[in-house]
């Protein structure tokens, strides 16, 4: 405990994030409204820890703080096995679905902007205000909000932009979680969007449905395959990310790179190594992407600290009201629709609300859950991050830029 902190070092925070999971697990089993709606085990008992941590810093003035470092590794290792397991075949069939949903996103981001930026002119306030209630703490996440938030202050005149942008970011972090789930449900169970039962079973991009079927099929060598496999494509990710930086000075998101380097290594090293066991889609790696997106978004949602929300103006939450009403409806009108009106579109429905008001974890985490109770979304999976996690950030500093009036 340090002054007015109570804090947990890495070994202490990542054994508990493991048992709040658990927790999560155990909600969803009692709660049937969690277990109908999708909710995912790391957001059921994320949140309720990080509820739990609001009343004590309420009642003693005391912040509970956990340490993340060991968060960046476990997103590596997810993005990574994305990678793995994509094929190029798989990638030219999804060439069109890839090439509408990003320009649904690009779509979306400007319309997400003109509502965040509608609602503050109408009540007065700046552009910058309105931003941060758009593209920069929604779609952009914390990142984006902390870098923006200094510039809306010198030059736009948006006092406190830097903690209102965290703050709508932390709170647009736990409606995506939300509301992916239910949106999946009813594109599922109310559009017809259910898996075909007649269609070739395809093998889990990630999620293992039992723990039964996971007993049955990993094995200790395959984990230490899959493992070792992982951590040479983060190698090279992270090396790529470095170079790309020097030599150009293109700043990509390191888990990006990673996920580059698992597409490059599963297309080549098996052609090259014909009698290799190469890892990609075997339940070993699905578990290993299972328990690294589990507790890396079991980190997140506990490590939340609502508090900061508390200082949310009246405005901020009626254009963060508007923006989930808005998002809900894009999905169903606009995003299912344009995708198909199949699974997989309805899967992305899931997915794209967890990105487009969190982050891409939550949307992988949205479509997990919803696959584990359905069915594999092999196109889903594979579309979404390149979306989601390279070409947005690309679109959303030209966009906020646009906005700003250049």
């Amino acid at each position: 405990m340090t002054g007015d902190a109570l804090s947990f070092d890495e070994f202490v925070s990542f054994n508990l994030a493991i048992l709040v999971y658990f927790l999560g697990v155990r909600l969803n089993k009692k709660i049937p409204f969690l277990r109908h709606y999708n909710i995912p085990e790391p957001v059921s008992g994320g949140l309720l820890v990080a509820a739990l941590a609001l009343i004590v810093y309420l009642a003693f003035d005391k912040a509970i703080g956990f340490s993340l470092q060991s968060r960046d590794y476990l997103l590596f290792v997810f993005f990574t096995a994305i990678g793995l397991n994509a094929r190029f075949a798989d990638l030219a069939k999804g060439g069109k679905p890839l090439l509408i949903l990003l320009c649904l996103t690009v779509g979306y981001m400007l319309l997400q902007n003109a509502v965040g930026t509608g609602i503050a002119a109408a009540l007065g306030l700046p552009t910058g205000f309105g931003l941060l209630g758009g593209t920069i703490s929604l779609v952009g996440g914390h990142g984006t909000a902390i870098a923006w938030g200094p510039k809306l202050v010198e030059d736009y005149g948006v006092v406190g932009a830097v903690e209102i942008g965290a703050a709508t970011a932390t709170l647009g972090l736990i409606a995506a979680s939300l509301l992916g789930g239910p949106v999946g449900n009813y594109l599922i169970e109310r559009k017809g969007a259910k898996p075909d039962p007649d269609r070739p079973e395809e093998a889990p991009m990630i999620g293992i449905e039992t723990e039964r079927e996971a007993v049955a099929q990993v094995t200790h060598t395959g984990l230490m395959r899959s493992l070792l496999v992982l951590n040479i494509a983060i190698a090279l990710g992270v090396g790529l990310q470095e170079a790309l930086v020097t030599g150009i000075g293109l700043d990509l998101p390191i888990f990006v790179c990673c996920l580059f380097c698992g597409i490059v290594l599963s297309n080549t090293v098996p052609l090259v190594f014909k009698k290799m066991t190469w890892p990609a889609r075997s339940q070993s790696l699905a578990v290993l992407s299972d328990l690294a997106l589990g507790i890396f978004l079991t980190m997140s949602l506990m490590s939340l600290q609502l508090w900061t929300i508390a200082g949310l103006a009246g405005p901020m939450m009626l254009i963060l009201a508007t923006q989930i009403v808005v998002a809900a409806l894009f999905i169903v009108l606009v995003v299912y629709p344009m995708m198909g009106r199949n699974y997989n579109a309805a899967v992305l429905g899931a997915g794209f609300a967890g990105f487009a008001l969190g982050a891409t974890p939550t949307a992988i985490a949205n479509m997990t859950a919803v696959t584990k109770r359905y069915g594999p979304a092999t196109q889903a999976f594979l579309i979404l991050p390149l979306v989601s996690a390279f070409f947005v950030d690309l679109a959303n500093a030209a966009i906020i830029i646009l906005f700003l009036g250049g």
